[in-house]
């Protein structure tokens, strides 16, 4: 096909009727031809077409008017992969965007008569790409499944055919089956190998010894995978594990652990990698998968994968604990700090003075303390030696002492960060850290969450140092957290007026910070009602989720200053209206419908507000919640609130909103079958908390497990 014929109608197509990621496609023609002219601009043309067309994973209605134009120049042979691995990308997607399901795939599908023919090019690059594109269509009704298995029979090279066996399968998963069977030994090129093992896999056929056999003798498997198309295959071993865990049954969980604990074992260090990469898949989808594996992982815990799954696994891998301190007291800071921030999770109190005699280089460490990776539900133990440590690190951070941070070759952000930790840190400890008042206090004006650390740590302390904390507090009440921190200390409320009243003028967010500063103060901070009307009827340029999530603080914070339901539910009722079907309103809804709980009976009116968020599972705890606190107790069906939560549960929408729901709904509301559903989120194997920080998510589906387990005993 020649090249002007490619394009043939381009500016004449009405591209303004349809919309991309980025709204209308007007562009499209002209990223288009630049694309297909291969031109210096374009590699640039290819990115933008990406970007609008297949954004992010989702496809648009420009992506069906884009397809018969992209088919076309692949057709010509010029810049024929790329257009055959966008056309690929559109087929592949089954994230649709104001579409009809399945319309772009078809759009792809009906340009199979152009695409076919480079199954056969003289190129393998472009046979591989046709490959890869023919069989995201899933057409097994016309010619693609029959160009797919006659390719097969002749194409020679290894790459090509491992495509077209992957291809294969999603157009026949029985027929590639059979196919595959025969390729699983050694003498099978690796690509081709690979791709037999993942026919396999799914078509959900029995794991079996050959195949365990054909999966190691691959390994390491990486290099091998970089050869194909397909993205999830690109650390083949965490996939087959991840896919065969997700199986949840034993035979195919003991298959699983069976083939890492050898891979562990391995002498290679490559191979070991990729094991531990698998590893550490396997423990965040299977409950029972760090006990058994934790015996193979100990011994590397030099690797820094192998700490780092050993740090996430936490106490339960306190077998290896010896060996983590052992690493933890090297000389080479790095590799002691990578150690460390491991034991700290895995045996605490092993680390803490470990952690005192290096604590400013052990940054890692120090995360896994009181940062970003510190577990939310337990303090690290209190350790005289580290609070030592800890009172002459903030001594160097006091104003007097400007060039500390500097002198240590670190930025303002790490300084902050720093200082955050060790604040944390002083503030899990409260009374036992008195003695760091001092430093605390020295640190406030640079540092003004230190005043939380400073009102925990003088909680019982005598009248001597609760006036050097107040006297410190007071200087830096224009800051309304230490305004705050006065106030829990002192009683005193001026300041703490003065610092709310100048948050809400400053916008949303000062709007939100002001409003719950407070309502924590009820109605003796009536007389800053009018000022909290004033912000309620602020001017809006454009309605973000902030602004309505400032609606939201301002009104709950009027009713508990005023206890005004007249005024507060119908800005309440506005805020569920402005989130109601905008795609990235639904957490603002669901933290509305929780705290609304405040109002109680006099939140009646939003009972039907309420209701409709049920069908919701990201929302539906929330919703129950609310409703089990305004709703009229007569009118609730409590076994459709429990399935509404429970639902929430079963798809990963609020784990611990569910949790939450599950236990205020009582143990009498579930049914039988409800309780049968319980019992394999709290008890089966598989995790629950499947996303979210990569540090914590093992952790978090422990403490989950526990509370689903507490709700179940109750029902019991």
């Amino acid at each position: 096909m020649e090249h002007l014929t490619a394009l043939a109608g381009l500016d004449d197509h009405p591209w303004s009727t349809v919309n991309h990621a980025y709204g209308s496609a007007e562009d499209l023609a002209g990223l288009l031809r630049t694309f297909a002219e291969g031109g210096e601009d374009a590699e640039e043309a290819l990115d933008e077409l990406y970007g609008s067309i297949v954004h992010q994973g989702t496809v648009y209605a420009a992506s069906i008017d884009a397809a018969p134009y992209l088919a076309r120049i692949a057709a010509s042979g010029r810049q024929t992969v790329d257009a055959l691995r966008l056309l690929g990308c559109l087929a592949e997607s089954e994230d649709e965007y104001d579409v009809e399901p399945g319309a772009v795939r078809a759009a792809v599908t009906a340009q199979l008569p152009l695409l076919i023919p480079l199954l056969a090019d003289e190129d393998a690059a472009v046979r591989q790409a046709a490959s890869w594109t023919v069989g995201h269509t899933r057409d097994t009704c016309t010619a693609a499944l029959p160009a797919v298995q006659a390719r097969l029979a002749t194409e020679s090279e290894p790459t090509v055919r491992a495509e077209l066996l992957t291809a294969y399968g999603r157009l026949d998963r029985a027929g590639a089956v059979a196919e595959a069977s025969a390729l699983l030994g050694a003498e099978t090129p690796a690509p081709l190998r690979l791709a037999a093992v993942f026919a396999v896999l799914d078509a959900q056929e029995p794991w079996l010894a050959a195949h365990r056999d054909a999966v190691l003798g691959l390994l390491p498997a990486r290099e091998t995978a970089r050869s194909g198309y397909a993205d999830e295959h690109r650390d083949p071993l965490r996939t087959i594990v991840g896919i065969l865990l997700r199986r949840d049954s034993y035979a195919d969980r003991e298959s699983a652990l069976a083939l890492l604990d050898a891979a562990l074992r391995d002498e290679r260090p490559e191979v070991r990698a990729e094991a531990l990469s698998a590893a550490d898949r396997a423990c965040t989808l299977s409950r029972s998968t760090p006990q058994r594996l934790i015996p193979a992982i100990a011994p590397l815990a030099a690797e820094w994968a192998a700490a780092q799954l050993l740090g996430k696994i936490g106490p339960t891998a306190a077998e290896a604990a010896p060996v983590l301190a052992e690493l933890a007291a090297e000389p080479d800071d790095e590799a002691a700090d990578q150690a460390l921030a491991a034991l700290v999770l895995v045996a605490p109190k092993a680390a803490a003075p470990m952690l005192a005699r290096a604590l400013g280089r052990r940054p890692r460490a120090m995360q896994c303390v009181a940062g970003s990776h510190a577990p939310s539900n337990v303090p690290f133990p209190f350790d005289p030696e580290l609070l030592a440590a800890v009172r002459s690190r903030l001594a160097s951070k006091a104003p007097e002492h400007p060039e500390g941070c500097k002198d240590r070759g670190c930025s303002s952000t790490e300084d902050h960060n720093d200082t955050a930790g060790v604040v944390h840190l002083l503030r899990q400890w409260g009374p036992q850290a008195v003695e760091a008042l001092p430093e605390l206090c020295a640190v406030l004006p640079r540092f003004h969450y230190a005043a939380t650390a400073i009102t925990a740590v003088v909680a019982g302390a005598g009248p001597v140092q609760r006036e050097q904390a107040a006297t410190a507090l007071q200087a830096g009440a224009r800051k309304l957290l230490v305004a705050q921190a006065l106030h829990e200390l002192t009683g005193e409320t001026g300041p703490l007026f003065a610092a709310v009243e100048a948050a809400l003028a400053t916008g949303a967010r000062g709007g939100v910070e002001g409003a719950r500063a407070l309502a924590e103060l009820g109605p003796a901070a009536a007389h800053l009602a009018p000022a909290v009307r004033t912000a309620l009827g602020r001017t809006i340029d454009r309605d973000t989720t902030p602004e309505v999530d400032a609606d939201l603080a301002l009104a709950l914070a009027l009713w508990r200053i005023a206890g005004e339901a007249a005024e507060v539910v119908p800005v309440l009722a506005s805020v569920f209206d402005r989130c109601a079907g905008r795609q990235w309103f639904h957490w603002t809804a669901a933290r509305a419908a929780r705290e609304i709980a405040v109002l109680g009976p006099a939140g009646r009116p939003l009972t039907a507000q309420l209701q409709a968020l049920l069908d919701d599972p990201a929302q539906a705890p929330s919703a129950v919640l609310g409703l089990l606190a305004v709703a009229d107790p007569a009118g609730l069906d409590r076994t459709r609130l429990a399935e509404a939560a429970l639902n929430s549960a079963e798809t990963r929408a609020d784990l611990k909103g569910a949790c939450a729901a599950l236990r205020a709904l009582g143990a009498t509301v579930l049914t039988p079958e409800q309780h049968a559903r319980l019992a394999v989120l709290a008890t089966g194997d598989r995790r629950l908390v499947v996303s979210g920080s990569d540090h914590a998510m093992i952790r978090e589906d422990e403490q989950l497990r526990a509370a689903l387990a507490s709700v179940l005993d109750r029902v019991g």
